[in-house]
């Protein structure tokens, strides 16, 4: 016959477990098992969630597009339908036209010539031109803003209007006009000051020439 063997002591205790030790031990041993396994199925989650973001953004992010075509704005004036000679610039081979549009009837009833151009130092200069238009039509290209000086180049003058300090001036920050009885021309974008006058100048040569 087996003899009874005696519960083990607990050396912390110096003394066998009691029933409710006992349970109390193996409800801790279950919690602190729960509790781990939980932290690691967060883990897995948040791994998981990673590996789909990393997908996606290899899936999705694509190389930089190519830059868009350059426009050819001189053959475009060609075809216009213009009642008069559109102001066409000879401008340096590393200005590029991104746009050039002729209205022939817009809402305000001026016939209007539309040019956009990245400059050398990747800035924007839109050319606006008015054929036969009026001071109303000029003042509403410039949103009513007043010159801040004026300036003569290549024999035309030039009003200037310096808003690069104003809040929200956007694509008027800085902006030249000049008119005559066969209408007006203005200019308008981001571009520093030398870049506006050597487009004041190419567009000076041809409404001299005209």
């Amino acid at each position: 016959m087996n003899a009874r063997q005696d519960p083990p002591i607990v050396a912390e205790l110096g003394r066998p477990e009691t029933a409710e030790e006992i349970a109390a031990r193996k409800a801790e041993t279950s919690r602190t098992h729960r509790e781990s396994q939980t932290f690691r199925n967060l883990l897995v989650a948040l791994l998981a969630s990673l590996a789909v973001v990393v997908v996606t953004v290899l899936v999705v992010v694509r190389p930089d597009l190519p830059p868009a075509p350059v426009i050819d704005y001189r053959a475009i004036a060609a075809e216009a339908d213009s009642p008069a000679p559109l102001a066409v610039p000879d401008l340096p081979q590393q200005w590029k036209a991104n746009s050039a549009v002729f209205d022939a009837k817009p809402a305000d009833g001026v016939a209007t010539w539309n040019m956009g151009f990245i400059t050398p130092k990747q800035q924007f200069i839109g050319v606006r031109q008015g054929i036969d238009a009026n001071p109303t039509w000029l003042a509403n290209q410039l949103k009513n803003r007043a010159a801040t000086e004026s300036t003569t180049i290549g024999g035309v003058g030039w009003q200037v209007y310096d808003n690069r300090t104003a809040r929200d001036a956007g694509n008027l920050a800085y902006a030249m006009s000049t008119s005559d009885s066969r209408g007006a021309v203005v200019l308008f974008g981001t571009a520093d000051v030398d870049e506006f006058a050597t487009m004041a100048a190419a567009l000076s040569a041809v409404l001299e020439s005209q």
